[in-house]
């Protein structure tokens, strides 16, 4: 399945029904008057967050949503059938945007569930009868219904996660998330194998949590150097992020500065977002050099490093400690009872 974070769709709700315009007409019954009855209300539209999608792939194919139109009135002061209501339903953390310059927000689905009502159909139009007067004893006139709302809106996907995997292309995120999770992130010995963010389900200590790895960074990519800014949305609703540095960069201080300089260029308070700080690779270099990396990265981030090597899982448990302690009680408690069953992870690929 592609992955598909923005689409672009038309939504309409349905018109109201028009009145009836009708008389009575029995057999030995000398006055009938009108008796014609209202349109039906029009469809509603209404987004709806569900679990188990995580890309918006559908919405490449299908762009056009109409909800169905209210049924006319008709006699014996019958009301027409109201529309159906068209539920679009949509991957939790789906934004619903404006179609402007702005991209005004709409709304927000992060509940499994969640449904909000977006456009209103539009109500019936009267039948005759309801023009009966004690002076209009036979009014002829009746409401056509009240039209539909329609508009065009952009869907953006954020994911989401507990943790947010950030650093420079072939930093090791995705042989990280691979080894805490049972995602099968691509990897490969040149910059950008990730091109799409991956989700995993990280259990540790009876705990789990989610972690969310996303394409490289490089420096520009606030311009669109690379393949830009574009996926750092998917991390703006996790707690925390770990910052992972390749030990065999030329300059490991420099390789984090430009990931937090783009950080901060993308703003959304990423840069301000508690952030663990990881040198990655350590199983390719001796304990010396390891430690005067550690120093300098610390003394250019500011606070702790911990070695570690995705690759061969050293020093991945602490970072797992650590990344528990930043997401607190919201992690989920791992069922006794299903300690050593399969645990199926899932992934927006």
């Amino acid at each position: 399945m592609h992955f598909l974070d923005q689409a672009k769709i038309f939504v309409r709700s349905g018109a109201g029904g028009p009145g009836a315009v009708s008389f009575r007409r029995e057999k030995f019954v000398e006055y009938g008057g009108p008796d014609g009855g209202n349109g039906g209300k029009g469809g509603d539209i209404i987004f709806e967050a569900v679990a188990g999608l995580n890309t918006l792939i559908d919405f490449r194919y299908t762009q056009h949503f109409r909800a169905q139109r209210g049924h006319g009135g008709a006699g014996s002061n019958r009301t027409g059938a109201g529309g159906d209501d068209l539920v679009i339903q949509v991957p939790i953390g789906t934004q619903i945007l404006a179609d402007d310059e702005e991209r005004s927000l709409l709304l927000d689905l992060t509940k499994a569930g969640e449904q909000v009502l977006f456009l209103r159909g539009g109500d019936g139009g009267r039948g005759n009868a309801s023009y009966k007067t004690s002076t209009n004893r036979a009014p002829r006139q009746h409401g056509t219904g009240w039209p539909y709302e329609e508009a065009w809106v952009w869907l953006r996907l954020k994911l989401l996660a507990d943790a947010g995997l950030v650093g420079l292309p072939n930093a090791g995120k995705s042989t990280f998330i691979n080894q805490v999770t049972n995602a099968q992130a691509k990897v490969g010995a040149y910059a950008f194998t990730t091109t799409r963010p991956q989700l995993g389900v990280v259990r540790h200590k009876q705990r789990e949590f989610v972690v969310a790895d996303i394409p490289g960074l490089i420096e520009g990519a606030a311009d669109g150097a690379g393949i830009g800014d574009r996926f750092l949305g998917h991390i703006e609703r996790c707690r925390v992020l770990l910052h992972l540095v390749d030990a065999n960069d030329k300059d490991v201080a420099e390789s984090y500065r430009i990931v937090r300089d783009e950080l901060e260029a993308y703003g959304a308070g990423l840069v301000d977002k508690p952030t663990i700080v990881a040198l990655n690779k350590i199983d390719t270099l001796d304990d010396e050099l390891i430690a005067a990396l550690s120093a300098e990265l610390e003394e250019a981030s500011g606070g702790t490093v911990i070695p570690i090597s995705g690759a061969s899982g050293v020093g991945v448990d602490w970072v797992l400690d650590k990344l528990l302690e930043a997401i607190g009680p919201e992690a989920g408690v791992v069922d006794d009872g299903d300690e050593g069953e399969d645990v199926i992870e899932w992934s927006p690929i």
